[in-house]
């Protein structure tokens, strides 16, 4: 771990929903355990595993304990703890906390810092007149904060469309710890698979932007021809049951496997031969990064930074936006590759320029330097 510490200490809090298990969960704490302990602090405003994770961590965490999503008491808690531990920085992460970030620099000297880890004209897809109320909440809040971290070019670029001054914006693209390994091993067996069997992970919460639909669409085709396949969806979320009813609907239950939220997901990279993302809308994802560090071949929808991580055909499959017979013939290729040896050998590629490219070491560092300018002046 690094010890990363200016001359003058700074005193940062991170807060964000506390309900958040994937991506932005990873990146906020890879990025914490890369700090001083002694000048950060994690704020959730709920209990949960990102709290425990945390914890286990020996990150300095405090949940603000908000009983509902409306309890906007939970703010007056959160200013006394900044005005308790003189707060330099708050550093939002997601709209929930983005908004409570707009209430505590009206009431603070706080510098409010946020990172643009989503579209916010996304967050709430699929919520009916609620999402749309929230995302109208969410993008006016977002014209606020002092400074912005884009974890993706194209997101820099969006944040200037909405208004947002370039001198506001540090781009700095996501980073995972490429030394760590997983040291949970799951076997094929345990999973029932053949090894015969072309193994596809997907790895997202079931919300519409995720789009699961567009993977059962391609598995349909390409099982036409290739029987064999198998899709694992790993993760958790609010439209699976939709998700596990089209399965049925297609007749698809023997090859397209839900195994739920696990918490060792990094094992299933190794196990399987191919890594699938159908998002509508990404910043720079975790689960890409993931994916190369264990050498595995992904295909992913044009989405956030991916063309940065994925610089061309050679390095792994970025596609259009929602075409199911574009991932199915990308899925049946890899399937070809693989008898070759070549799908491996694409996977080889991806590690070795994402590792040197996307360590969580240099994205922290990034991102310090540029408190460090805040708090000094």
């Amino acid at each position: 771990m690094s010890n990363l510490r200016s001359e003058q200490r700074m005193k940062v809090l991170h807060l964000n929903a506390g309900n958040e298990t994937g991506g932005g969960m990873v990146h906020i704490l890879s990025l914490l355990n890369q700090f001083n302990r002694e000048e950060f602090y994690l704020g959730l405003l709920e209990h949960g595993t990102f709290e425990t994770k945390a914890k286990e961590m020996e990150v300095n965490t405090i949940v603000f304990g908000q009983t509902t999503r409306y309890d906007v008491s939970v703010l007056f808690k959160i200013i006394q703890f900044i005005k308790e531990h003189h707060i330099d920085i708050v550093h939002t992460h997601g709209p929930r906390a983005n908004l409570y970030g707009y209430f505590i620099r009206k009431f603070t000297k706080t510098v409010w810092m946020t990172t643009v880890h989503s579209d916010p004209r996304n967050d709430f897809l699929g919520r009916g007149l609620k999402g749309n109320l929230f995302t109208r909440l969410n993008l006016a809040v977002l014209k606020a904060p002092d400074h912005y971290f884009a974890i993706s070019k194209r997101f820099a670029q969006m944040m200037e469309d909405f208004g947002v001054q370039h001198n506001k914006i540090t781009t700095i693209l996501n980073g995972i710890d490429f030394d760590k390994k997983s040291t949970n091993r799951i076997s094929s067996e345990e999973l029932k698979l053949n090894p015969l069997d072309f193994v596809i992970l997907m790895v997202a919460r079931f919300d519409p932007v995720k789009r699961h639909e567009l993977a059962i669409l391609a598995m349909e085709k390409v099982l036409k021809k290739y029987p064999s396949v198998k899709l694992l969806f790993v993760g958790d979320g609010p439209s699976r049951e939709n998700i596990e009813e089209l399965v049925k609907n297609k007749d698809l239950t023997e090859n397209i496997r839900f195994l739920g939220h696990r918490e060792d997901v990094e094992s299933f990279y190794k196990l399987c031969d191919l890594t699938l993302l159908t998002s509508k809308t990404e910043s720079f994802p975790l689960v890409l990064l993931e994916s190369s560090r264990e050498k595995t071949t992904v295909i992913t929808t044009d989405v956030g930074g991916v063309r940065d991580m994925i610089p061309d055909s050679s390095y792994g499959f970025v596609l259009g936006d929602d075409n199911p017979d574009d991932i199915s013939d990308a899925i049946m290729t890899a399937i070809e590759l693989k008898e070759t040896g070549k799908l491996r050998e694409m996977g080889e590629k991806f590690f070795n320029f994402a590792s040197q490219n996307f360590s969580i070491q240099s994205t922290a560092d990034s991102i310090y330097q540029t408190y460090k300018k805040f708090v000094h002046e």
